[in-house]
């Protein structure tokens, strides 16, 4: 693409991100259709769309907008900023996932006003050129039911492939088991076990099927139980009867128990069968939920989980506060 002619921003665009502009220099510049001009990202970009976007109109916005950083190669990322005569009114990035190494994570906001512009489409064709510097070719995003981003992904190819929701299930609303007299055994366990962190990796794999993660032990470690993930404490459910093996977890990140829903991760072990998961984890969800509401996200691919949680929604006893989704456009799409 020229940097000076108005013309479709998929031709020659490629290596317009790859290397940053030195500071003393102007930044590249391309010029898109409505006029807006694009630019990689530069230092202070998020104060000034901060300042334009102003709040989030919802949570998923809200978590995707720190994914806008500079362009690198590690982890491999690539930010465009669209202005009009020079105040910044969108942007667009696509970046790699250690985890989930198979798609990466695209995210784009426009300004209200410089919507249904084709803006976002153009800034996509602009980094789906800055891929080719890239071994990983397919897309993932997420956006809210019914948004305007829902809209737009499927505009351009995205189709849905899991749905996730936040959940807050009411205190009480499961029967109490009988620990005593069962084969079960209640623990509190440190965050740190590498025990527990076997399991956690273990499950995130297994329901992560449809977007392939490469958790380990450590990774697990990082991202979901260390204390800056704000992972505030463990319990396990184990089966004596089998080895005492841990048979589901659930990891609080909510340090303070409150009248509000403790934020928790609940899982459990995935070499069970999945009645057998989904007894285990009804009866730790009951144990955790027995006196203080709990949040919980659930994704549809939590299958023992899931038919629980639907079962508690229909009956008022549990509420989805948020349903996100995540949409993918593959390499062979």
């Amino acid at each position: 693409m020229s940097t000076t002619d108005q013309v479709h921003p998929s031709e020659e665009s490629s290596d317009f991100l790859a290397e940053e502009t030195p500071a003393a220099s102007p930044a590249p510049c391309l010029t898109l259709d409505s006029g807006l001009t694009v630019r990689p990202w530069q230092d202070g970009d998020d104060l000034r769309l901060m300042e334009v976007w102003g709040d989030a109109d919802d949570r998923q916005i809200e978590q995707d907008r720190a994914m806008l950083r500079p362009s690198s190669n590690d982890p491999w990322q690539r930010t465009v900023i669209a202005e009009e005569h020079e105040v910044p009114v969108a942007a667009a990035t696509v970046v790699s996932s250690a985890l989930h190494p198979t798609r990466l994570w695209f995210y784009a906001e426009v300004l209200p006003e410089h919507r249904r512009k084709g803006v976002a489409a153009q800034l996509l064709n602009i980094l789906e050129a800055e891929m080719s510097n890239c071994s990983v070719q397919s897309l993932k995003a997420r956006c809210a039911k019914g948004s305007a981003a829902q809209c737009f992904l499927k505009d351009n190819g995205f189709t849905k492939i899991q749905r996730s929701r936040d959940v807050v299930v009411a205190p009480g609303v499961l029967p109490i088991p009988d620990i005593e007299n069962s084969p079960m055994d209640l623990e509190d366990l440190a965050t740190g076990s590498v025990e527990l962190s076997e399991v956690v990796a273990q499950f995130y794999n297994a329901v992560h099927h449809w977007d392939p993660a490469e958790m380990t032990i450590g990774t697990a470690q990082k991202y979901l139980l260390a204390p800056e993930t704000g992972a505030s404490g463990a319990v396990v459910l184990r089966d004596t009867s089998h080895q005492n093996r841990i048979t589901a977890f659930a990891v609080s990140y909510t340090s303070e128990q409150t009248d509000a829903p403790a934020d928790v991760l609940l899982g459990w072990n995935p070499q069970l069968a999945e009645h057998e998961a989904a007894s285990a984890v009804s009866t730790l969800l009951a144990l955790v939920a027995a006196r203080y509401p709990v949040q919980l996200e659930v994704d549809d691919a939590m299958t023992p989980l899931t038919g629980i949680i639907d079962d508690l929604v229909e009956r008022d006893e549990a509420e989805v506060d948020f349903e996100a989704l995540i949409y993918a456009r593959d390499q062979s799409a």
